[in-house]
């Protein structure tokens, strides 16, 4: 029962693969107390980190779906999410981080920056996330955090200060030293648990004074009472400091940097403390929610028991005893036995059960407020919904879920393993946004869409392992786009009359190609992708104001299914600008399919383009493969966008169409002896060259004539 919201933080865990996200929280829950044995993500047999419960997880190593759980530090309790790093579980950081009100960006100190810490510091930003940064792997060869430091700076514009400096690196990496207070930290005992803080060493006072400085002087640029006295010359204490650190830090001016090793134990106590410090509490976060009846209208949330409650359903998972819900409380309270109310499907549920996770285990609980992550059972609703006790008719904006770029075509071997095959298909699609399920009417095929290969081939290995279901699943295939590239007028008129009431409706217009900008702005901020734009210039009447909707439908309707290779049509502006209807024979129907034939024969006019997802891959190598990295990406049409050394490694950025990078891993780990890695996530869609699109117009035919 949480009695001081002030108190209460909820933090995410972020950060590129293989940075150690998992680690740090194992060690978090080492330290707070919550679990009494600390398990390495690639533990033995039967083990594994506490937030990997999943088996593929402990397999592969790596964090699939987001964990959640609680701990006390002091007497603040925190609710913690560990997220996934691989950009093909994206979906997962996405909802972890609406509904989170500050981050530990975690980065690697010899890596430093990379493609994925792009991605989630991108995340964070869009849902205002304040953050601070914790450069993990300090005892690494190569470590480096103040280039790390410069990188978070330059790349990601943070406004980064340390405050701490190292005491030794690599292998000599022994503890920290506080510059607030210049004290040296050392972690003792067999798991660091035991904190010794002393003087800083001789050594290390003069670096010790200089970042310092360096500390005083950001903090100066930002505070003018600490202006003041740094420019008087006076000592600036470290509780004149603290307050314009958690100031700047909420309003996402700075960015406080922290050094360690999760893996040795080293680091991570302060960072705690820094949580609690210069993370805000649900107090000093601002919630909104919408009016259902007006959407324009904004409605602020006070995390106030209270008040009425207000809560949104962040992520589902199939449980052993049903549909488990994860919930943030915004504001009110939730009780077992409470009446809550879907405010998307108006339905109304019953609390019966409410628990706190950790991890893979439930904890029951009898109530829950404000600033909460809890999960109910049983009750049946989508991710995105909002929940209120029925006072307050508002709705909270949904998390972005990006389009999926990759599609397999996958059926069941046998007829015993459908039921359990469409079963896991209907879970994962309403668990995660990400993967879409439909069906291709022409083929009869169930197609499966998602962000990447892996991110596919989890679920058809969760299918077989969880369902028991053994499937065949088809060649990858590549989510095309398709799009004009030239202004064309339609002039068009449906006529049909037969006996009694016929169709009539004529449409004149014109589509045009719209900028990525305008297509963005069309989408409401969409990812790179999608865009229309209905342009309606009737004047006078010619097409009655009624019918004039479902001209737009009409466009909309032929977007579905592009007339080139049938994948859907993008970044359109279709404008009406002229037109005819009959007293009796014009409807809704007959508008609406006169605006679709329009659109399909001025389509083709138009000069249309195929599109394809262009990813933005980046390849860590030794610098003595880097030739033949280079070439193989060359060889997949890649462009080369960015090429830098570290450390002896070549880290290098290319833009490759999707279509290109089926079966990279295998042929990357050929030419480089296994010692290179790649990441990849999508960055745009660009057109197909001239004959790679005539390519897939003639496979297009020939399937429609073997079919």
């Amino acid at each position: 029962m949480i009695k001081d919201l002030n108190k209460l933080r909820n933090i995410g865990i972020s950060a590129h693969i293989d940075s150690g996200k998992t680690t740090l929280s194992e060690r978090i829950l080492f330290y707070t107390g919550k679990i009494h044995k600390i398990q390495e993500v690639r533990g033995k047999e039967g083990d594994g980190a506490k937030m990997d419960h999943m088996e593929l997880e402990k397999e592969k190593g790596i964090t699939i779906q987001s964990a959640a759980t609680y701990a006390t530090w002091g007497d603040n309790p925190i609710n913690i999410i560990d997220t996934p790093g691989h950009v093909d579980f994206t979906i997962e950081v996405e909802r972890a981080l609406r509904v989170l009100d500050g981050g530990i960006l975690v980065l690697c100190s010899v890596s430093g920056v990379q493609s994925q810490s792009i991605t989630v510091d991108r995340q964070l930003r869009r849902y205002s996330v304040p953050n601070i940064a914790f450069i993990n792997k300090c005892d690494r060869a190569g470590a480096n955090p103040f280039n790390v430091i410069d990188e978070l700076r330059e790349e990601l514009k943070h406004n980064a200060v340390a405050l701490q400096i190292p005491i030794g690196l690599e292998d000599r990496f022994e503890g920290v030293v506080d510059l607030l207070n210049r004290q040296a930290i050392y972690f003792d005992g067999e798991h660091g648990e035991k904190i010794r803080k002393e003087d800083c060493p001789e050594e290390l006072v003069d670096e010790m004074e200089k970042r310092r400085e360096e500390l005083v002087e950001a903090l100066a640029d930002l505070d003018d009472e600490l202006a003041m006295y740094y420019l008087e010359g006076e000592e600036v204490s470290a509780e004149v400091m603290e307050p314009v650190i958690r100031r700047e830090t909420l309003a996402r001016n700075l960015t406080p940097v922290f050094m360690g090793t999760a893996l040795k134990n080293k680091g991570v106590q302060p960072l705690l403390d820094a949580v609690v410090k210069f993370l805000p509490s649900p107090l000093e976060m601002e919630y909104e929610a919408l009016n259902r009846e007006d959407e324009d209208e904004v409605v602020e949330l006070e995390p106030d028991p209270e008040k009425p409650l207000v809560m949104l359903a962040f992520k589902l998972e199939d449980g052993r005893y049903g549909q488990l819900t994860y919930c943030r409380i915004y504001q009110g309270t939730l009780e077992k036995g409470d009446d809550i109310y879907n405010m998307s499907s108006d339905q109304k549920h019953k609390v019966g059960r409410l628990v706190r996770m950790h991890s893979d285990e439930m904890h029951e609980i009898e109530k829950a407020e404000a600033g909460d992550i809890v999960a109910l059972f049983g009750i049946d609703c989508a991710s995105g919904d909002t929940f209120t006790d029925g006072d307050v008719d508002v709705t909270m904006t949904s998390m972005f879920v990006p389009e999926p770029v990759i599609t397999f075509a996958v059926a069941p071997k046998s007829t015993k393993d459908y039921q359990p095959f469409s079963k896991a298909l209907n879970r994962f699609a309403k668990e995660d946004p990400t993967f879409q399920v439909s069906r291709d009417e022409e083929s009869g095929q169930t197609i499966i869409g998602g962000m990447g290969e892996l991110h596919l081939q989890v679920y058809i290995e969760r299918i077989r392992r969880e369902y028991g279901a053994e499937i065949e699943v088809g060649e990858p295939q590549v989510a095309y786009r398709e799009t004009i590239t030239a202004h064309t007028d339609f002039d068009h008129t449906l006529k049909k009359q037969t006996g009694g009431s016929g169709q009539y409706a004529r449409v004149v217009g014109y589509l045009e190609p719209l900028t990525l900008e305008e297509a963005e702005e069309a989408d409401d901020g969409g990812d790179k992708v999608e865009g229309y734009e209905f342009v309606n210039e009737i004047r006078g009447g010619v097409i009655p104001r009624d019918f004039q909707p479902a001209c737009d439908k009409g466009f909309q309707d032929a977007m579905v299914e592009g007339g080139l290779i049938g994948f859907p049509v993008v970044n359109v502006r279709a404008c009406i600008n002229d037109g005819d209807h009959h007293s009796v024979d014009s409807s809704d129907m007959a508008f609406r399919t006169a605006s679709r034939q329009a659109f399909n024969k001025a389509y083709m006019k138009a000069n249309p383009v195929i599109l394809e997802p262009i990813m933005k891959v980046e390849v860590e190598s030794p610098e003595e493969f880097s030739g033949s990295v280079l070439g193989g990406l060359n060889r997949r049409r890649g462009m080369i966008t960015g090429s830098k050394t570290r450390h002896g490694f070549a880290i290098i950025t290319a833009e490759v169409p999707l279509s290109e990078m089926f079966g990279y891993s295998s042929s990357l780990r050929s030419a480089t002896q296994g010692k290179a890695e790649f990441s990849m996530e999508f960055e745009k869609y660009s057109p197909v060259p001239a004959q790679i699109q005539q390519e897939l117009i003639e496979e297009k035919r020939r399937e429609e004539a073997n079919s």
